[in-house]
C-alpha cells in the first residue's frame, strides 16, 4: 500500500484521460479512472481518494447525477465527504453553479490551465490531510 495521495479522474474521452493523467502523474500523484458516471459512483465508495475529478458531460450517468448519488452513499453510510471537482469544455457560469448545486466542491473549465490544475491539486490534498 502506498502513501501517495489518490484522486479518482472521472472522464469518458481518452484524449482527455491521457492528458489529465499525465499531469497527475507529473504532479506525484496515484490516479484511478473511471469512464462513467455508474462507475465513478462504485469507486468512490472505497474512501481512498482525497479528490474526484469529474467530467460533467458524460453520456448515461453524468457528472452531477454521479456527484449526487457519491453525496447520498456519503451521507447514509458516514463516510467523510470526498472533495468533488467537476470539468467541462463549457466555460458558462451556468456549469459552474449546476456544478455545486450538485454538490461539487469546486469546478475547473477545460481545458485547464496546468498551474492552477496543480495547485487545486496541492490545495485539496492539504485540506485532506488536515
Amino acid at each position: 500500500m502506498t502513501d501517495t495521495p489518490k484522486v479518482l479522474l472521472v472522464e469518458d474521452y481518452a484524449a482527455n484521460v491521457l492528458v489529465a493523467t499525465t499531469y497527475l502523474e507529473m504532479f506525484g500523484y496515484a490516479c484511478d479512472v473511471a469512464s462513467n458516471g455508474v462507475e465513478a459512483a462504485e469507486k468512490a465508495k472505497s474512501g481512498e481518494y482525497f479528490a474526484i475529478l469529474m467530467d460533467i458531460e458524460m453520456e448515461g450517468m453524468n457528472g452531477l447525477d454521479a456527484t449526487r448519488a457519491i453525496r447520498e452513499d456519503e451521507a447514509a453510510t458516514g463516510r467523510k465527504p470526498v472533495h468533488i471537482v467537476g470539468m467541462s469544455a463549457h466555460a458558462g457560469s451556468s456549469h459552474r453553479e449546476r456544478a455545486l448545486e450538485a454538490g461539487m466542491d469546486d469546478y475547473l473549465p477545460k481545458p485547464f490551465n496546468p498551474d492552477d490544475f496543480e495547485d487545486k491539486l496541492a490545495e485539496l490534498a492539504k485540506q485532506h490531510i488536515a
